[in-house]
Protein backbone atom coordinates (compact mmCIF):
# COMPACT_ATOMS: atom_id res chain seq x y z
CA UNK A 1 0.00 0.00 0.00
CA UNK A 2 1.44 3.50 -1.08
CA UNK A 3 1.92 6.37 1.64
CA UNK A 4 -1.21 7.78 2.71
CA UNK A 5 -1.00 11.31 0.53
CA UNK A 6 -3.06 14.79 1.50
CA UNK A 7 -3.94 17.33 -1.25
CA UNK A 8 -4.58 20.79 -0.65
CA UNK A 9 -6.48 21.30 -4.00
CA UNK A 10 -7.69 25.42 -2.85
CA UNK A 11 -3.92 26.09 -2.34
CA UNK A 12 -3.18 25.33 -5.90
CA UNK A 13 -2.37 28.33 -7.89
CA UNK A 14 -4.08 27.27 -11.49
CA UNK A 15 -7.23 26.79 -9.22
CA UNK A 16 -7.10 29.91 -7.95
CA UNK A 17 -6.45 31.39 -11.02
CA UNK A 18 -9.34 29.97 -12.50
CA UNK A 19 -11.94 30.70 -9.23
CA UNK A 20 -11.61 35.03 -9.52
CA UNK A 21 -14.29 36.35 -8.42
CA UNK A 22 -15.79 32.93 -6.69
CA UNK A 23 -15.22 31.73 -2.81
CA UNK A 24 -13.63 28.54 -3.07
CA UNK A 25 -14.26 26.49 0.02
CA UNK A 26 -10.90 25.10 1.73
CA UNK A 27 -10.68 21.27 0.71
CA UNK A 28 -8.88 18.55 2.40
CA UNK A 29 -8.39 15.57 0.12
CA UNK A 30 -7.47 12.02 1.45
CA UNK A 31 -6.29 9.25 -0.72
CA UNK A 32 -3.60 6.64 -0.53
CA UNK A 33 -3.98 5.99 -4.10
CA UNK A 34 -1.17 7.67 -6.38
CA UNK A 35 -2.09 8.40 -9.83
CA UNK A 36 -1.18 6.68 -13.22
CA UNK A 37 1.70 7.76 -15.53
CA UNK A 38 -0.98 8.72 -17.69
CA UNK A 39 -4.32 9.32 -15.74
CA UNK A 40 -7.95 8.72 -17.27
CA UNK A 41 -8.94 12.13 -17.32
CA UNK A 42 -8.03 13.94 -19.93
CA UNK A 43 -6.60 10.25 -21.18
CA UNK A 44 -4.91 10.03 -24.27
CA UNK A 45 -6.52 12.37 -26.27
CA UNK A 46 -7.21 15.90 -24.71
CA UNK A 47 -8.56 18.37 -26.16
CA UNK A 48 -10.41 15.75 -28.81
CA UNK A 49 -13.91 15.10 -29.16
CA UNK A 50 -15.85 12.62 -31.85
CA UNK A 51 -19.36 13.65 -32.59
CA UNK A 52 -21.62 11.70 -34.22
CA UNK A 53 -25.13 12.63 -35.39
CA UNK A 54 -27.90 9.93 -36.63
CA UNK A 55 -31.35 11.36 -37.32
CA UNK A 56 -32.98 8.05 -37.04
CA UNK A 57 -31.13 7.26 -34.30
CA UNK A 58 -34.28 7.69 -31.91
CA UNK A 59 -38.14 7.98 -32.51
CA UNK A 60 -39.24 10.96 -30.69
CA UNK A 61 -42.52 9.65 -30.28
CA UNK A 62 -42.15 6.29 -28.48
CA UNK A 63 -38.35 7.00 -27.40
CA UNK A 64 -37.16 4.08 -28.29
CA UNK A 65 -33.45 4.06 -29.62
CA UNK A 66 -32.84 1.92 -32.62
CA UNK A 67 -29.95 -0.38 -31.88
CA UNK A 68 -28.32 -0.94 -35.01
CA UNK A 69 -28.00 2.77 -35.77
CA UNK A 70 -26.74 2.99 -31.82
CA UNK A 71 -24.03 0.22 -33.13
CA UNK A 72 -23.19 2.24 -36.21
CA UNK A 73 -23.18 5.59 -34.33
CA UNK A 74 -20.69 4.02 -31.22
CA UNK A 75 -18.23 2.09 -33.89
CA UNK A 76 -18.12 5.37 -35.90
CA UNK A 77 -17.25 7.29 -32.59
CA UNK A 78 -15.08 5.01 -31.30
CA UNK A 79 -12.54 4.34 -34.77
CA UNK A 80 -12.48 8.95 -35.26
CA UNK A 81 -11.87 9.26 -31.76
CA UNK A 82 -8.85 6.40 -31.98
CA UNK A 83 -8.19 6.89 -35.68
CA UNK A 84 -8.25 3.12 -36.16
CA UNK A 85 -10.08 0.83 -38.83
CA UNK A 86 -11.11 -1.75 -36.84
CA UNK A 87 -13.46 -0.44 -34.05
CA UNK A 88 -12.05 -3.84 -31.75
CA UNK A 89 -8.74 -2.04 -31.73
CA UNK A 90 -10.12 0.96 -30.75
CA UNK A 91 -11.78 -0.36 -27.99
CA UNK A 92 -8.29 -2.21 -27.35
CA UNK A 93 -6.69 0.86 -26.88
CA UNK A 94 -8.51 1.71 -23.48
CA UNK A 95 -9.40 -1.75 -22.54
CA UNK A 96 -7.65 -5.53 -21.93
CA UNK A 97 -9.25 -8.75 -21.50
CA UNK A 98 -7.99 -8.98 -17.88
CA UNK A 99 -9.79 -5.55 -16.76
CA UNK A 100 -12.48 -5.30 -14.39
CA UNK A 101 -14.45 -2.62 -16.64
CA UNK A 102 -17.51 -0.34 -15.01
CA UNK A 103 -20.17 1.54 -16.71
CA UNK A 104 -20.94 4.63 -14.60
CA UNK A 105 -24.60 5.02 -16.09
CA UNK A 106 -26.89 8.17 -14.81
CA UNK A 107 -30.29 7.03 -13.56
CA UNK A 108 -31.31 10.04 -11.70
CA UNK A 109 -33.68 11.45 -13.63
CA UNK A 110 -35.04 7.85 -14.68
CA UNK A 111 -37.06 6.54 -16.59
CA UNK A 112 -37.57 10.33 -18.42
CA UNK A 113 -34.00 10.29 -18.78
CA UNK A 114 -30.94 8.25 -18.63
CA UNK A 115 -28.22 6.59 -19.94
CA UNK A 116 -30.17 4.29 -22.37
CA UNK A 117 -30.24 0.54 -21.79
CA UNK A 118 -29.79 0.41 -25.97
CA UNK A 119 -26.21 2.47 -25.26
CA UNK A 120 -24.80 0.47 -22.43
CA UNK A 121 -25.77 -2.46 -23.86
CA UNK A 122 -23.36 -2.13 -27.24
CA UNK A 123 -21.00 -0.67 -24.98
CA UNK A 124 -21.07 -4.61 -22.76
CA UNK A 125 -20.81 -5.76 -26.75
CA UNK A 126 -17.77 -4.10 -27.47
CA UNK A 127 -16.37 -4.97 -24.32
CA UNK A 128 -16.89 -8.36 -24.65
CA UNK A 129 -15.57 -7.98 -27.90
CA UNK A 130 -12.48 -7.39 -26.73
CA UNK A 131 -12.18 -10.02 -24.14
CA UNK A 132 -13.81 -9.04 -20.95
CA UNK A 133 -16.27 -12.14 -19.74
CA UNK A 134 -19.56 -10.58 -18.67
CA UNK A 135 -18.75 -10.95 -14.68
CA UNK A 136 -15.92 -8.83 -15.44
CA UNK A 137 -18.03 -5.80 -16.17
CA UNK A 138 -20.17 -4.11 -13.57
CA UNK A 139 -23.52 -1.47 -14.57
CA UNK A 140 -23.25 1.03 -11.42
CA UNK A 141 -24.68 3.67 -10.32
CA UNK A 142 -25.73 5.22 -6.59
CA UNK A 143 -29.49 4.99 -5.74
CA UNK A 144 -30.59 1.36 -6.40
CA UNK A 145 -35.02 2.30 -6.45
CA UNK A 146 -33.50 4.42 -10.00
CA UNK A 147 -31.67 1.65 -11.84
CA UNK A 148 -34.44 -0.89 -10.98
CA UNK A 149 -36.79 1.27 -13.17
CA UNK A 150 -34.27 0.79 -16.06
CA UNK A 151 -33.66 -2.25 -16.00
CA UNK A 152 -30.58 -2.72 -17.74
CA UNK A 153 -30.75 -6.53 -16.70
CA UNK A 154 -32.75 -6.99 -19.97
CA UNK A 155 -30.66 -5.86 -22.57
CA UNK A 156 -27.40 -7.23 -21.12
CA UNK A 157 -26.07 -11.28 -21.25
CA UNK A 158 -26.56 -13.15 -17.82
CA UNK A 159 -23.22 -12.59 -15.80
CA UNK A 160 -23.14 -8.53 -16.18
CA UNK A 161 -22.72 -6.99 -12.89
CA UNK A 162 -25.66 -4.77 -12.11
CA UNK A 163 -24.33 -3.00 -8.76
CA UNK A 164 -26.18 0.21 -6.24
CA UNK A 165 -24.10 1.73 -3.59
CA UNK A 166 -27.25 2.72 -1.47
CA UNK A 167 -29.67 0.06 -1.61
CA UNK A 168 -31.32 1.95 1.37
CA UNK A 169 -30.61 6.30 0.62
CA UNK A 170 -28.23 7.08 2.90
CA UNK A 171 -26.50 3.68 3.69
CA UNK A 172 -22.34 4.25 4.18
CA UNK A 173 -21.53 0.38 4.14
CA UNK A 174 -20.64 0.81 0.03
CA UNK A 175 -18.00 3.80 0.63
CA UNK A 176 -14.45 3.97 1.75
CA UNK A 177 -13.45 5.96 5.00
CA UNK A 178 -9.95 6.25 4.31
CA UNK A 179 -10.91 8.17 0.30
CA UNK A 180 -12.79 11.16 0.86
CA UNK A 181 -13.21 15.05 0.24
CA UNK A 182 -13.45 16.63 3.27
CA UNK A 183 -15.13 20.20 2.92
CA UNK A 184 -17.33 22.55 5.31
CA UNK A 185 -19.74 24.06 2.79
CA UNK A 186 -22.78 25.40 5.69
CA UNK A 187 -21.64 24.01 9.28
CA UNK A 188 -23.30 20.96 8.64
CA UNK A 189 -22.02 18.10 11.19
CA UNK A 190 -20.87 15.53 8.38
CA UNK A 191 -18.51 17.16 6.09
CA UNK A 192 -16.88 13.95 4.47
CA UNK A 193 -17.87 12.64 1.11
CA UNK A 194 -16.29 9.02 0.71
CA UNK A 195 -15.56 7.26 -2.55
CA UNK A 196 -17.39 3.94 -3.67
CA UNK A 197 -15.24 1.53 -2.27
CA UNK A 198 -15.34 -0.79 -5.71
CA UNK A 199 -14.02 1.64 -7.38
CA UNK A 200 -10.52 1.57 -5.79
CA UNK A 201 -10.59 -2.45 -4.82
CA UNK A 202 -12.16 -4.19 -7.84
CA UNK A 203 -13.27 -1.97 -10.78
CA UNK A 204 -9.97 -1.47 -12.88
CA UNK A 205 -11.32 0.88 -15.86
CA UNK A 206 -14.22 2.98 -15.99
CA UNK A 207 -16.41 3.66 -18.53
CA UNK A 208 -18.24 6.86 -17.94
CA UNK A 209 -21.70 7.48 -19.30
CA UNK A 210 -23.74 10.42 -19.19
CA UNK A 211 -26.29 12.29 -21.03
CA UNK A 212 -27.15 15.69 -22.05
CA UNK A 213 -28.94 17.39 -18.85
CA UNK A 214 -29.24 20.82 -17.83
CA UNK A 215 -29.17 21.39 -13.94
CA UNK A 216 -30.25 23.68 -11.65
CA UNK A 217 -27.13 24.13 -9.81
CA UNK A 218 -23.87 23.12 -11.72
CA UNK A 219 -25.69 24.38 -14.95
CA UNK A 220 -25.66 21.12 -16.92
CA UNK A 221 -25.51 17.36 -16.17
CA UNK A 222 -22.36 15.86 -18.11
CA UNK A 223 -19.07 13.58 -17.98
CA UNK A 224 -17.89 15.67 -14.79
CA UNK A 225 -20.96 16.10 -12.34
CA UNK A 226 -21.49 12.04 -13.51
CA UNK A 227 -18.30 10.93 -12.24
CA UNK A 228 -18.04 13.27 -9.52
CA UNK A 229 -21.52 13.04 -7.28
CA UNK A 230 -21.98 9.53 -8.58
CA UNK A 231 -19.36 8.12 -6.88
CA UNK A 232 -19.26 10.14 -3.63
CA UNK A 233 -21.39 10.12 -0.78
CA UNK A 234 -22.96 13.00 1.14
CA UNK A 235 -23.04 15.41 -1.93
CA UNK A 236 -26.34 16.93 -2.01
CA UNK A 237 -24.94 18.84 0.80
CA UNK A 238 -23.32 21.37 -1.60
CA UNK A 239 -26.28 23.47 -1.53
CA UNK A 240 -28.50 25.25 0.65
CA UNK A 241 -31.10 27.30 -0.51
CA UNK A 242 -29.84 29.60 -3.20
CA UNK A 243 -26.26 28.62 -2.87
CA UNK A 244 -24.26 25.87 -4.08
CA UNK A 245 -20.75 24.87 -4.31
CA UNK A 246 -21.12 23.04 -7.45
CA UNK A 247 -18.49 25.60 -9.05
CA UNK A 248 -15.09 24.13 -6.97
CA UNK A 249 -16.67 20.81 -5.80
CA UNK A 250 -17.12 19.05 -8.81
CA UNK A 251 -13.97 19.04 -10.30
CA UNK A 252 -12.02 18.62 -6.79
CA UNK A 253 -13.94 14.93 -6.51
CA UNK A 254 -13.68 14.03 -9.80
CA UNK A 255 -9.98 14.52 -9.77
CA UNK A 256 -9.55 12.42 -6.88
CA UNK A 257 -7.68 8.86 -7.04
CA UNK A 258 -7.96 6.34 -7.96
CA UNK A 259 -11.27 7.87 -9.86
CA UNK A 260 -9.43 10.34 -12.16
CA UNK A 261 -6.77 7.87 -13.11
CA UNK A 262 -9.27 4.74 -13.52
CA UNK A 263 -11.73 6.78 -15.69
CA UNK A 264 -10.43 6.38 -19.05
CA UNK A 265 -13.35 6.96 -21.83
CA UNK A 266 -16.42 9.33 -21.71
CA UNK A 267 -19.36 8.40 -23.92
CA UNK A 268 -21.94 11.00 -23.66
CA UNK A 269 -25.60 9.45 -24.49
CA UNK A 270 -27.54 12.19 -26.21
CA UNK A 271 -29.73 10.70 -27.71
CA UNK A 272 -32.25 12.65 -26.02
CA UNK A 273 -31.89 15.39 -23.37
CA UNK A 274 -33.60 17.86 -20.96
CA UNK A 275 -32.84 21.27 -21.20
CA UNK A 276 -34.62 22.15 -18.45
CA UNK A 277 -35.67 20.91 -14.96
CA UNK A 278 -32.73 18.32 -15.22
CA UNK A 279 -31.08 16.27 -13.17
CA UNK A 280 -34.72 14.83 -13.62
CA UNK A 281 -37.22 14.86 -16.18
CA UNK A 282 -40.95 14.85 -15.00
CA UNK A 283 -42.19 17.24 -17.76
CA UNK A 284 -41.95 16.16 -21.09
CA UNK A 285 -42.10 19.51 -22.34
CA UNK A 286 -38.50 20.02 -21.34
CA UNK A 287 -36.96 17.14 -22.78
CA UNK A 288 -35.35 17.18 -26.48
CA UNK A 289 -33.91 14.85 -28.89
CA UNK A 290 -29.98 15.74 -30.02
CA UNK A 291 -29.79 12.47 -31.43
CA UNK A 292 -26.22 12.92 -30.64
CA UNK A 293 -23.08 11.25 -29.14
CA UNK A 294 -20.22 12.20 -28.42
CA UNK A 295 -16.54 10.62 -27.63
CA UNK A 296 -13.54 11.27 -26.03
CA UNK A 297 -11.25 10.72 -22.74
CA UNK A 298 -11.32 14.44 -22.17
CA UNK A 299 -14.27 15.07 -19.46
CA UNK A 300 -13.95 18.96 -19.67
CA UNK A 301 -13.65 19.33 -23.20
CA UNK A 302 -16.54 16.92 -23.55
CA UNK A 303 -18.92 19.05 -21.24
CA UNK A 304 -17.67 22.28 -22.87
CA UNK A 305 -19.61 21.36 -26.26
CA UNK A 306 -22.49 19.96 -23.69
CA UNK A 307 -22.66 23.49 -22.23
CA UNK A 308 -23.41 25.20 -25.85
CA UNK A 309 -26.19 22.19 -26.43
CA UNK A 310 -27.87 22.99 -23.70
CA UNK A 311 -27.55 26.84 -23.38
CA UNK A 312 -28.22 27.08 -27.45
CA UNK A 313 -31.64 24.78 -26.80
CA UNK A 314 -32.57 27.15 -23.93
CA UNK A 315 -31.78 30.34 -26.29
CA UNK A 316 -34.25 28.40 -29.09
CA UNK A 317 -36.83 27.92 -26.48
CA UNK A 318 -36.39 31.78 -25.07
CA UNK A 319 -35.14 30.58 -21.78
CA UNK A 320 -32.99 32.12 -19.19
CA UNK A 321 -29.37 31.72 -20.40
CA UNK A 322 -27.00 28.55 -18.61
CA UNK A 323 -24.89 31.70 -17.75
CA UNK A 324 -27.39 33.95 -16.14
CA UNK A 325 -26.64 34.55 -12.60
CA UNK A 326 -28.37 36.83 -11.50
CA UNK A 327 -30.42 36.17 -8.34
CA UNK A 328 -33.67 38.41 -10.24
CA UNK A 329 -33.90 34.71 -11.68
CA UNK A 330 -34.24 33.14 -8.56
CA UNK A 331 -37.57 31.30 -7.11
CA UNK A 332 -38.86 28.16 -5.47
CA UNK A 333 -38.32 24.34 -6.13
CA UNK A 334 -42.05 24.61 -7.81
CA UNK A 335 -41.31 27.65 -9.89
CA UNK A 336 -38.25 26.24 -11.34
CA UNK A 337 -39.74 22.97 -12.41
CA UNK A 338 -42.74 24.44 -14.60
CA UNK A 339 -40.80 27.84 -15.70
CA UNK A 340 -37.33 27.72 -17.61
CA UNK A 341 -37.31 30.93 -16.20
CA UNK A 342 -37.14 30.23 -12.83
CA UNK A 343 -33.97 29.53 -11.50
CA UNK A 344 -33.74 27.11 -8.11
CA UNK A 345 -30.24 28.04 -7.51
CA UNK A 346 -27.33 30.46 -8.88
CA UNK A 347 -25.78 28.26 -11.79
CA UNK A 348 -22.39 27.11 -11.91
CA UNK A 349 -21.56 26.63 -15.29
CA UNK A 350 -18.10 27.63 -14.38
CA UNK A 351 -17.18 24.22 -12.66
CA UNK A 352 -16.04 22.93 -15.85
CA UNK A 353 -13.64 25.45 -16.50
CA UNK A 354 -12.42 25.36 -12.80
CA UNK A 355 -12.26 21.33 -13.76
CA UNK A 356 -10.18 22.07 -16.55
CA UNK A 357 -7.92 24.57 -14.09
CA UNK A 358 -7.22 21.36 -12.32
CA UNK A 359 -5.61 19.24 -15.32
CA UNK A 360 -8.62 17.29 -15.92
CA UNK A 361 -8.93 18.68 -19.48
CA UNK A 362 -9.31 21.34 -22.29
CA UNK A 363 -11.73 23.84 -21.60
CA UNK A 364 -10.98 26.61 -24.46
CA UNK A 365 -12.90 25.90 -27.35
CA UNK A 366 -10.23 27.40 -29.59
CA UNK A 367 -8.41 24.12 -28.47
CA UNK A 368 -10.71 21.77 -28.72
CA UNK A 369 -11.09 19.64 -31.83
CA UNK A 370 -14.02 18.29 -32.93
CA UNK A 371 -14.82 15.16 -35.72
CA UNK A 372 -18.26 15.57 -36.96
CA UNK A 373 -19.87 12.67 -38.38
CA UNK A 374 -23.20 12.41 -39.97
CA UNK A 375 -24.61 8.99 -40.47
Amino acid sequence: MHRRTFLQIAATAPAALAAKDRKVPKYRVVSHYQPAAQPGMPGPYPGQVASVHAANCIDEATEKPDPAVVREMMARGMRALTGDADVRDAWARFITPADVVAIKVNCSGAPGIMSSPVVVAEIVRNLMAVGVKPGGIWIYERFQDQVDSVHYDRYVPEGVHIWTAESTRGSTESYDPATYVEAAFFDEDDTRSCLIRLVGTRFTKIVNVPNMKDHGASGVTGCLKNIAYGNFSNVARSHSGSETNTYSFIGTLAAVEPLRSRTVLQVMDGLRGVWHGGPFSENRKFRFYPKRMLFGTDSVAVDRLLLDIIDDKRKAEHAVSVWDRSPKYLGTLDGHESNPNVNQFVREPGHIEYAGSLGLGVYDLDKIKVTSIEI
